[in-house]
């Protein structure tokens, strides 16, 4: 409980309780191995019993919360509710008398990505007060939030930005005689929780903000090959939409919003506050889907400039330069085996968005794919809008670049 002190936070028991149930969840997603655990080779049925300072509230909202975690991570979740042991009970009650109330106005996730960096400037130009939260459970994505964070809190000093962090990992054994899973569907519900618990000690209602571009958020599948679950949803407008349900039920007064649901990524770095300072960032930044894996050549951990995300942010970044190191750099000195991992993406890119151009009409019904939009009524003619924009700007990208088998 230092970092509460220390922070001056004082979390709620109903937001201790997200928090506990988040680690629990995120152990079962990450430990469980789906090529062992499951009839299909992915959908799992996990069970989870946990903890709580108010069983009866939880169980009203585990319909929701089921409903939550089977879209995010594509498995069957049961989770069941017992009372916290006695002497875990009003945890966090001798920290209130000892703390002032914070003056943060807001929360900002902050993982050490592109798009929440340019969230963060964003907010910091603003003149606002937010409070920032980070997860890691690994070194490259932890450096580049610090890297990252160092500089921001150095340029404006005057606002004094502060980060709340939590480091999470679980030893590869866990679960006995179960291999462990590097998929890690359900990690945005940590994220989130994380959010909501720093939150919840504003002693006000209070808005999480999580900043990600509209086609990732939509994250339409590119080809027959990727559909449900196997596209990320970490923020896709449903599930957004049912973790406000759940907060609601759960009495948190908070609400969780993207800001960027209309923006592409380009859009995002062309509109930043403070493109400069964006710019001398971006190569702190960490957009990678496994930085890690060229190690095995000898290279450095960095952008492998072939993964979904970096092909997206390399299409974001014409607009003003890409700094970042990259371990395919030129997409165009030859042709990008589709067999192997350096042109899987690539091709995928490459058919969904000749299909869009062929028929520019499907954005409207190709949205739909990746989960239910019934929230968003108002705003499918902009979300089919940003899913098109967000495309071409790969396309510029790859114009030229050749990819087929070798």
């Amino acid at each position: 409980m230092s970092d509460l002190r220390k922070l001056k936070l004082v979390p709620t028991e109903v937001a201790l309780d997200l928090l506990v149930l988040a680690a629990h969840i995120h152990a079962a997603d990450t430990r469980v191995s789906r090529s062992t655990e499951s009839q299909d080779s992915w959908t799992r049925e996990l069970r989870l019993v946990v903890p709580v300072s108010d069983p009866a509230r939880w169980i009203g909202a585990a319909p929701t919360l089921r409903r939550i975690l089977n879209f995010l991570s594509g498995d069957r979740w049961i989770v069941d509710f017992r009372a916290r042991p006695a002497k875990f009970r009003q945890y966090l009650a001798p920290l209130a008398a000892e703390l002032i109330p914070p003056p943060y106005d807001s929360v900002n996730l902050f993982s050490g990505g592109l798009d929440s960096l340019i969230g963060a400037i964003d907010a910091l130009e603003g003149g606002g007060q937010p409070l920032f939260a980070s997860h890691a459970g690994e070194g490259a994505v932890s450096k580049s939030q610090e890297d990252c964070f160092d500089v921001l809190q150095k340029h404006y000093a005057k606002l004094s930005p502060t980060r709340f962090r939590l480091w999470m990992n679980f030893p590869k054994n866990l679960v006995r005689k179960v291999g462990s899973e590097d998929s890690t569907r359900a990690r945005s519900f940590l994220f989130f929780a994380l959010g909501v618990f720093a939150g919840s000690s504003f002693g006000k209602p209070f808005k999480l903000r999580v900043p990600e571009n509209g086609l990732i958020s939509l994250n339409v599948p590119l080809d027959t090959l990727r559909l449900g679950s196997l596209s990320t949803r970490t923020t896709h407008p449903f599930y957004i939409a049912r973790w406000n349900q759940l907060l609601h039920l759960l009495g948190i007064p908070g609400v969780i919003e993207n800001p960027y649901w209309n923006k592409t990524k380009g859009e995002m770095v062309s509109e930043c506050t403070n493109t400069k300072l964006l710019h001398g960032l971006v190569p702190s930044s960490m957009s990678c889907s496994s930085p890690t894996k060229g190690r095995w050549k000898g290279l450095a951990t960095e952008h492998c400039g072939f993964c979904l995300p970096c092909l997206i942010r390399r299409g974001a970044l014409l607009s003003i330069g890409d700094p970042t190191t990259y371990t395919v750099l030129d997409l165009r000195a030859s042709e990008m085996d589709t067999r192997r991992a350096e042109g899987k993406q690539i091709r995928s890119f490459q058919y969904a968005i000749e299909r869009l151009r062929a028929r520019p009409q499907l954005a409207k019904m190709l949205i739909h794919k990746p989960g239910p939009l019934f929230d968003e009524l108002a705003r499918l003619d902009a979300l089919a809008d940003v899913y098109t924009r967000g495309l071409n700007e790969v396309g510029v990208l790859l114009d030229g670049v050749r990819a087929g088998p070798s």
